[in-house]
């Protein structure tokens, strides 16, 4: 009798180095949770991608463990053709294909990821804010506050406007509280 093992579950083979050769970054939005499974599926497949991945340590009861989690939930960079992206697509894992206007940025962007996982730096995901984005502060003694992010020079501040007087005041705050509100 022969046993037909899923791919998942097959001995991994190492998957290809998305870094070296050609092809076009396109950017996978996954389902929910589905980032390292898609990332086996792509392996076994032969597809070149990067899914970072961060360890934590959690603790259940008085175990102690350490996960991978993806840096950026929800998503995986493949580097091939358009058609290993549409391949990627027919695995039931990808909610949608992103398109990548600026390789050029985007490889350097991941490229310099990679070299700082590389050398076991503790990378934290970190709300990516940009001037005039209205957000809005989860934690701490100004939980509920909501602003307009400023940016200046070394200083992270949260705008509060009056827009009907045409003034405002801002408070220094740390951007790891802050959400963006839609």
């Amino acid at each position: 009798m022969t046993l037909i093992v899923p791919s998942r579950l097959a001995p991994a083979k190492p998957p290809l180095d998305p870094f070296a050769g050609t092809g076009q970054w396109h950017v996978l939005h996954t389902k929910s949770r589905q980032e390292k499974i898609l990332a086996d599926d792509l392996s076994a497949m032969g597809i070149r991608f990067f899914l970072p991945l961060n360890r934590e340590v959690r603790f259940h009861g008085k175990r102690k463990t350490t996960v991978e989690l993806p840096i950026f939930s929800g998503y995986v960079f493949l580097r091939g053709s358009l058609d290993e992206a549409y391949t990627a697509d027919r695995t039931k894992r990808v909610v949608n294909i992103i398109r990548v206007a600026d390789q050029e940025q985007l490889g350097w962007e991941l490229t310099n990821l990679r070299l700082a996982l590389s050398k076991n730096s503790n990378v934290q995901p970190y709300p990516f804010l940009q001037s005039g984005v209205r957000v809005e502060v989860r934690s701490g003694p100004m939980r509920g506050v909501q602003g307009i992010v400023e940016n200046r020079i070394g200083v992270n501040r949260l705008v509060l406007q009056v827009k009907m007087l045409g003034r405002a005041v801002s408070v220094e705050i740390d951007p790891g509280l802050l959400e963006i509100v839609n």
